[in-house]
C-alpha cells in the first residue's frame, strides 16, 4: 500500500485556493466575532457545498480536469481538495469575493500524466489573489491575469443503491489512498440495499452482511464472504476496509463522496459510481 506522507506541495496550491472559495462563517449569516481568527467569512454563499472541478484555462489553453476532481471547505476555514490522486489541505480565508490561502500540505504520490497536467495548469492559474463568481450551480475562479478554473456543484448521492468505490483508507487523522495499481476486479467497493444489507468487495474477497442505517449511523453486522488469499498489498487494503465496516459507524455524504468512520477512528472514503444491475454477481 502506498502510505502517504504529509508534506508541503507547491503543485497543489491551486486546489487549496479552489477550496477556499466555498468558505463563510460557521455561525451562519448573522454577525460574527469580528476578528476572523477562528472562522472564515465570505460574501459568496458556497460554504458546505461539494464542488467538482470541470476545467482549467491557463494562457488561453483549456485543460479538462480529471474525473474525481473535487473540493470543499469546513466552517472553520480548513480547505480540503484533491484532483483524484493526493489529499490536500490548508487554512483558507475569504474576504468578499477575494480568496487568500495559507501554506498547503499534501500527501506525496506519483500521479498519472492526465492528473499531473491538470495540476500544472491549476498551479499556473492560481497565481496570487483569486476572484470567485457564483452563477447558479456554477462557480468560476479567476486570477488577475485572466486564467480561470470552472467548477460545478455536486448533488448528494443517495447512500442506498449507489455503488461506492473506495479510494481512501482512514485511521484517525491519517488518510491513505487505495493503491492505484490494484487489479480492476480488486478495487474495493460496496453497495447498500433497501433491505438493510451491504455487499461488495473488500480488496480481495467479496462480502455481504447486515447494515442497519438510522440517521447518520450505520450498524454493520459480521460480514460473510469468500476466503481467498491475495498479494499482501490487497490483503492490507482488505483488512483496513473491513475494520471500518465493523459494528457501529457514522457516515456523511458530500456530493458524490461518502465517508464512513467507526468508533475507533478507522474509516473509508468512497466515490459514487453507477450501481451494478441486480442480476450481476459479485466476484472476489
Amino acid at each position: 500500500m502506498h502510505t502517504q506522507r504529509m508534506a508541503v506541495s507547491v503543485s497543489v496550491l491551486a486546489l487549496l485556493t479552489l477550496a477556499a472559495c466555498g468558505t463563510e462563517s460557521g455561525s451562519g449569516s448573522g454577525s460574527g466575532s469580528g476578528d476572523g481568527s477562528d472562522t472564515v467569512q465570505s460574501d459568496v454563499p458556497v460554504t458546505g457545498v461539494a464542488w467538482s472541478v470541470d476545467s482549467l484555462t491557463v494562457g488561453g489553453k483549456k485543460t479538462e480536469a480529471p474525473a474525481g476532481s473535487r473540493l470543499e471547505i469546513d466552517p472553520k476555514g480548513r480547505a480540503k481538495a484533491g484532483f483524484g490522486c493526493n489529499h490536500i489541505s490548508a487554512d483558507a480565508r475569504v474576504e468578499g469575493d477575494r480568496i487568500t490561502f495559507g501554506k498547503p500540505v499534501s500527501t506525496q504520490m506519483a500521479c498519472d500524466e492526465t492528473t499531473e497536467k491538470a495540476e500544472k495548469a491549476a498551479l499556473a492559474a492560481m497565481d496570487g489573489e483569486v476572484t470567485a463568481k457564483l452563477s447558479g450551480e456554477k462557480l468560476t475562479l479567476t486570477t488577475e491575469g485572466g486564467d480561470t478554473i470552472a467548477l460545478s456543484e455536486e448533488k448528494p448521492a443517495g447512500l442506498v443503491g449507489t455503488r461506492w468505490a473506495v479510494n481512501t483508507l482512514l485511521s484517525g487523522e491519517t488518510a491513505t489512498s487505495v493503491p492505484a495499481d490494484l487489479p480492476k476486479e480488486r478495487v474495493p467497493h460496496l453497495t447498500f440495499g433497501e433491505d438493510g444489507t451491504v455487499h461488495g468487495n473488500s480488496g480481495c474477497n467479496s462480502f455481504h452482511g447486515k447494515a442497519a442505517v438510522e440517521g447518520s449511523t450505520i450498524d454493520f453486522g459480521p460480514p460473510a464472504g469468500t476466503r481467498k488469499m491475495c498479494p499482501e498489498a490487497e490483503m492490507e487494503v482488505e483488512r483496513a476496509v473491513l475494520a471500518a465496516l465493523d459494528g457501529p459507524a457514522t457516515y456523511t455524504i458530500k456530493g458524490s463522496t461518502l465517508t464512513v468512520t467507526s468508533k475507533d477512528g478507522k474509516g473509508i472514503g468512497a466515490t459514487a459510481a453507477p450501481a451494478k444491475s441486480e442480476g450481476t454477481q459479485e466476484h472476489g
